[in-house]
């Protein structure tokens, strides 16, 4: 059920991360290591979004191709650096569209979302849920799944005003209400903090030399990273990480 990695910290090529570690998001594509009954491989589809220096808006690149057969990302990477980004790879749940704009990340001015995982009883339990949005954000999803609705129900409360925290932790509730046995690892970033939870799915945290990374699988054998239990919120920035409950009944 997909993978994915935030960064903030010193700027690093985007390969770092993509290709370079042992563990990459390239390996984790092919090879991951803890995906908990949520599939195999994340083939369908890929994306990764950066902060260029002095840009308000992200730059984003994605595709609905597995990321191994991305010819010219590698070098790219390798030539583009950046002290915030998001990146995913893709495991379409059955019966969603295979496309590029279902591919996270998703973006909206300087945020940037993923999501790992599925609402269950999709679609008829979002059915209460997407009534609480505008018409034109339904009208307007990046692609009809689940990931997307989630990406517009965060997005409705940042607009509404609420700080990322809780517009993550909020759509986290209601979902988990509506749609009992989703699992939610959500992954929001502005540029500055990375908000993230765990619901089903696994997340790792490794921290430290002014630079954070969360990921949904450790990408190498540092010990620094750490596992974040089930049911968590994660607040991170380059130098401090908070972990709270989410306080689901």
């Amino acid at each position: 059920m997909c993978r994915h990695v935030g960064y903030l910290g010193p700027p690093i090529p985007l390969s770092t991360v993509l290709f370079d570690a042992s563990h990459s998001l390239l390996r984790q594509s092919w090879a991951p290591k803890d995906m908990r009954r949520g599939g195999t491989i994340n083939a369908d589809g890929f994306g990764v979004a950066w902060y260029p220096p002095g840009g308000e808006a992200p730059v984003r690149y994605r595709s609905d191709r597995p990321l191994w057969t991305d010819a010219d990302l590698p070098g790219l990477a390798r030539a583009t650096t950046a002290g915030a980004f998001v990146a995913a790879v893709r495991s379409a749940t059955v019966g969603m569209p295979v496309t590029g704009t279902a591919a996270a990340p998703f973006t909206d001015g300087r945020f940037l979302f993923s999501h790992n995982g599925l609402v269950a009883g999709w679609p008829d339990s979002a059915v209460p849920l997407a009534a609480r949005l505008p018409t034109r954000d339904l009208l307007t999803l990046d692609a009809l799944t689940d990931s997307a609705l989630l990406w517009a129900l965060v997005r409705h409360r940042l607009r509404e005003g609420a700080e990322p925290a809780k517009a993550v932790l909020d759509t986290v509730v209601d979902v988990t209400a509506a749609a009992p046995g989703s699992r939610l690892n959500l992954l929001l970033c502005d540029g500055g903090t990375l908000v993230a939870t765990t619901l089903g799915h696994a997340l790792s945290v490794r921290a430290g030399t002014g630079a954070v990374l969360v990921a949904s699988e450790p990408l190498d054998d540092d010990p620094a990273w750490q596992p974040v239990p089930d049911a968590r919120l994660v607040v991170a920035t380059p130098s401090t990480v908070d972990t709270y409950e989410l306080g689901l009944p």
